[in-house]
């Protein structure tokens, strides 16, 4: 039994949850999502809670529960609070800035990396090395910040490159003489 799934998710002041057909929506103050659901299992909408259950005692109906309550919880803090990832650029000359709708990354290559900003996503550089991400969708979010990091991630030597903050990078003993 999943210990995820049999919670209801709390739905907020000013936040509105409907069910048509298979899609649930959620309206906030910061926008709205969408997510379809799968065959596998129900979702309720009663007074200012949502309910997800499973169709059945199949390990597919069962495994799609707690992720489809985990989902929907994601969708409704999204819409009224938002979610926001923060990363720090170490590296000498390594800087990052917004310039319009792109963000300008200088990571040590010849050339300027430039990250088209995708729509739904807003990003801030309150720092030249550092970078904070906000949007309505996680997934969105995560995805940005991991494309943001694929470009150069941290090296364990003198620990250059893009990292979440807080992150602990392992270091390494360079070559010993």
């Amino acid at each position: 039994m999943s210990r995820v799934g049999k919670y209801p998710v709390e739905v907020p002041a000013g936040v509105q949850v409907a069910i048509a057909g298979r899609i649930l929506t959620a309206k906030g103050k910061l926008g709205e999502l969408t997510l379809e659901l799968t065959d596998n299992v129900e979702a309720t909408v009663e007074g200012n809670q949502v309910t997800v259950t499973p169709r059945g005692n199949s390990a597919p109906a069962r495994m799609m529960w707690g992720t489809t309550r985990a989902n929907v919880a994601n969708m409704v803090r999204g819409v009224s609070d938002g979610f926001s990832k923060s990363m720090e650029i170490t590296g000498t000359g390594y800087r990052a800035a917004v310039n319009g709708s792109n963000l300008v990354i200088n990571l040590g290559f010849s050339h300027d990396v430039v990250y088209p900003i995708p729509e739904g996503i807003k990003v801030v550089c309150e720092r030249p090395t550092s970078i904070k991400i906000q949007g309505v969708d996680k997934r969105l979010v995560g995805q940005v910040c991991a494309e943001i990091r694929a470009w150069r991630p941290p090296e364990p030597y003198k620990g250059k490159g893009v990292k979440f903050e807080g992150e602990a990078i392992r270091r390494k003993e360079g070559k010993k003489k």
